[in-house]
């Protein structure tokens, strides 16, 4: 375990949305080891309360909080980036892990019930978290909104037509945030970021202990993500502004 109080994120304030599921619990473990003040939310409070539990254990008591919020209320979202800063004094990033899946056997079979479930919880959420946040991450020295998506939002396939849409609406949402951070930072550029992380899939322990002969191919471990999402505060914010960072090969 680092030393968190000497961490490359020391003195950071990170939200993380969607923190409940394997990944954001690799992700709070990850940035509190770094130094960072961790806030997490989901929308399930107990889930939400083992992640943060686990975090503190994790990483010796650091800074671990979480808060039940309704992503899918723009003010609750909203109420919820203000208190983040009036309580802490800055917020230094926005994670978003919130995630979900619905697919077809073929396009014929595409039930437009799933869109309407995945527009919810893949766009509704981003448009959200970058409304109420991207402020506040302006106004930080190292301001970053991470958001975490799926190659195939590039190319998709017949029976993940409304997840792939869903995910390409997500990154395009994303990098129009990005324009705003590199309009704000005129000529010498940003100083704030939206990028993404592009996965194949995720993986984690209690999935090969399900499945201990899958192979899993070109997926990316929780905490393996967990590393990238804390590696995009290492590099400056024109580098990873407006990109997608590829943890999985391109299609």
């Amino acid at each position: 375990m680092r030393n968190g109080a000497n961490g490359p994120l020391s003195g950071a304030v990170i939200a993380v949305a969607g923190a409940g599921g394997p990944a954001g619990r690799a992700a709070l473990m990850r940035l509190a080891e770094a130094g960072a003040t961790v806030i997490g939310a989901d929308n399930d409070p107990q889930r939400l309360s083992e992640a943060v539990d686990a975090a503190r254990y994790a990483s010796g008591g650091a800074s671990v909080t979480g808060d039940t919020v309704d992503l899918l209320d723009l003010q609750s979202t909203r109420d919820w980036a203000a208190h983040i800063e009036k309580d802490f004094g800055r917020v230094d990033g926005l994670v978003h892990l919130v995630g979900g899946w619905r697919g077809s056997e073929t396009f014929t079979k595409t039930s437009l019930d799933d869109w309407d479930f995945l527009e919810l919880l893949l766009v509704k959420t981003v448009q959200h978290t970058s409304l109420a946040f991207h402020e506040a991450l302006q106004r930080s020295e190292r301001g970053r909104y991470v958001l975490i998506s799926a190659a195939g939002a590039s190319k998709p396939t017949a029976g993940n037509a409304a997840y792939s849409a869903a995910k390409a609406a997500a990154e395009a949402w994303t990098l129009a945030m990005a324009d705003f951070f590199r309009k704000a930072g005129g000529a010498e550029g940003p100083t704030s970021a939206a990028t993404i992380l592009v996965v194949k899939a995720l993986v984690h322990d209690a999935m090969r202990a399900e499945r201990p002969n899958a192979k899993f191919a070109g997926f990316t471990d929780v905490k393996d993500l967990a590393e990238a999402i804390e590696d995009v505060w290492s590099k400056p914010a024109a580098e990873v502004n407006g990109n997608r960072l590829w943890l999985t090969e391109k299609p």
